[in-house]
């Protein structure tokens, strides 16, 4: 069992009295997994943030990769894509690759205190330990926005290829350092949202040929000291998800429902190759309903849980909508009707 919640969920909580004020969830809700690691992929490590313009609710900012994004002030949310510096092959060439490719600040992109000190207190708890961090899908975008990126596969993608390529070396580079001085951890978990409502960002073969290499290769560099290959993957993935376990991966997260994922589907199709974490739609623990929240883990629970394979999560970050109450009772009702 995990979950992953927004911010302002716990400042909720904490309001409301649940929670100690910043308060281990992982310890607090019996979760099993631990994370830790994720390394800083800006192209400028010291550019912080520049705040463009600002009103009480919101900010736009410009950040280390050049990019104009606009942020919610008091709520999580997704950033809105405003401008950005790379807009094609020129922009990435003169402006972040040489960055990128030069290794004499890798360290400082690596939070080994903070992974020495996770990877230490899951081994206490006896909880399984990953290393998180976004890989190359999850780097470009927030370089040179989806629109750019995606333009530039169709009409460019040697280059889309090659941000691919120095993007996955250097998530490898950081990876072995990180590894070297600190210890390697139970698993590997990336995020890469490759999907929106209904569809893939790409097609399938569009994926294979420009994606899927570097996918191909950090997956490899996983595997080969022992580590198993978690993606985190909102929106709808089940075109790519064939070419994602021949790429290496052996868990699938988080099987988005109002996307069109079905976690019974996939389970059906994928069950007997690789593990699943998550699609219980998020939705219906939002109406704060034991008896809805009841009804979708009976829907779910038995055929994904039969011949093992399957970790009990939403589908979705758990927002201020869900109540506390709500999210105890899924997790202690999806345990025991997952008990074997």
């Amino acid at each position: 069992m995990y979950e992953h919640f927004w911010e302002d969920t716990q400042e909720h909580w904490v309001q409301q009295g649940f929670l100690k004020e910043d308060e281990d969830l992982i310890q607090h809700f019996g979760m099993d997994v631990r994370m830790a690691g994720f390394p800083n992929m800006m192209a400028d490590l010291d550019f912080g943030e520049e705040i463009v313009e600002q009103s009480d609710e919101w900010k736009l900012v410009r950040d280390g990769n050049g990019a104009l994004l606009r942020q919610w002030k008091h709520k999580s949310g997704t950033p809105e894509h405003v401008d950005f510096m790379v807009k094609d092959r020129s922009g990435w060439e003169e402006c972040v690759r040489p960055v990128l490719i030069d290794d004499s600040r890798l360290g400082d992109r690596i939070c080994f205190e903070d992974y020495r000190k996770a990877r230490q207190l899951a081994r206490q708890e006896q909880r399984f330990f990953c290393w998180h961090g976004v890989n190359v899908f999850e780097c470009m975008h927030p370089l040179c926005g989806h629109e750019y990126m995606l333009m530039g596969m169709a009409l460019d993608p040697d280059w889309v290829k090659d941000m691919c390529s120095v993007y996955a070396d250097l998530i490898l580079k950081t990876q072995q350092m990180l590894f070297a001085e600190e210890g390697k951890p139970d698993g590997i978990f990336f995020y890469e949202d490759l999907g929106f409502k209904g569809r893939p960002f790409m097609s399938p073969t569009m994926y294979k040929q420009i994606v899927w290499p570097a996918h191909k290769k950090t997956f490899d560099y996983a595997h080969s000291i022992g580590c198993p290959v978690l993606v985190h993957s909102c929106g709808y993935v089940e075109p790519l998800v064939a070419d994602l376990i021949e790429a290496g991966m052996d868990c699938l997260q988080v099987l988005e429902v109002k996307a069109g994922m079905d976690l019974l589907k996939i389970k059906k199709q994928y069950g007997d190759r690789i593990a699943l974490f998550g699609g219980v739609d998020i939705r219906i623990l939002e109406t704060n309903d034991k008896a809805n929240v009841e009804r979708e883990l009976l829907s779910k629970l038995p055929a994904a849980m039969e011949g093992g394979g399957y970790i009990l999560h939403t589908d979705h970050s758990v927002s201020t909508r869900v109540d506390y109450e709500t999210l105890k009772y899924f997790q202690q009702r999806g345990l025991e009707i997952g008990t074997y």
